[in-house]
């Protein structure tokens, strides 16, 4: 399995230039996130899996995205602010990017095209919601909405993808999270 994951660039929350590689970690949560959603409550749960699992060797990277409905408008620093005085993240919040369409991320381009489609949770309802609306569009690998998830080894190996009505404290994550911890 190739490590090319690990070395894709992005800016964190001060415009420093790194790779998740630079997040020195056994496993690596990657999720778009957005402040105004009906979703936003899962930075408390993101929160509380990185307070859990970081010294175990978690590292959770959040990138805000505004591709959805606009729920992410806010400026860099805003977001930095709503997520510290709203759910006081601790986690690594980086800038604003772009996960799905024109001008797409690499970082997220790289994480579509190698997992093309995210677990569904059984008995969920929310992709029927968002289709029922008219607000799944694109390709079939994009991002569906704001709070999917990836979990990424420490070799790079795409452990699996999670459509974003996973919670971040789901079985099925906690369970992936703990095998690949254990697993390095």
């Amino acid at each position: 399995m190739s490590d090319a994951v690990l070395k894709i660039e992005f800016e964190d929350k001060n415009g420093q230039v790194k790779t998740i590689k630079d997040f020195t970690a056994k496993a690596y949560l990657i999720v778009n996130v957005a402040s105004k959603c009906g979703l936003t409550p899962q930075y408390e749960g993101l929160q509380s899996l990185y307070t859990k699992y970081h010294d175990k060797g978690l590292e959770i990277l959040a990138f805000p995205a505004n591709e959805f409905l606009a729920q992410e408008p806010g400026t860099d620093a805003e977001i930095q602010e709503f997520c510290s005085l709203q759910y006081n993240v601790t986690f690594p919040v980086n800038k604003k990017i772009v996960v799905k369409g024109d001008g797409q991320h690499p970082l997220y381009k790289f994480l579509t095209e190698a997992v093309k489609e995210s677990v569904r949770k059984e008995g969920g309802t929310l992709e029927a919601r968002l289709n029922e609306n008219g607000l799944i569009t694109g390709r079939a690998q994009d991002i569906k909405w704001n709070f999917e998830k990836f979990l990424v080894s420490a070799n790079g190996e795409i452990i699996n993808r999670y459509f974003p009505e996973f919670s971040p404290e789901d079985e099925l994550i906690i369970s992936d999270l703990e095998k690949t911890l254990n697993n390095c």
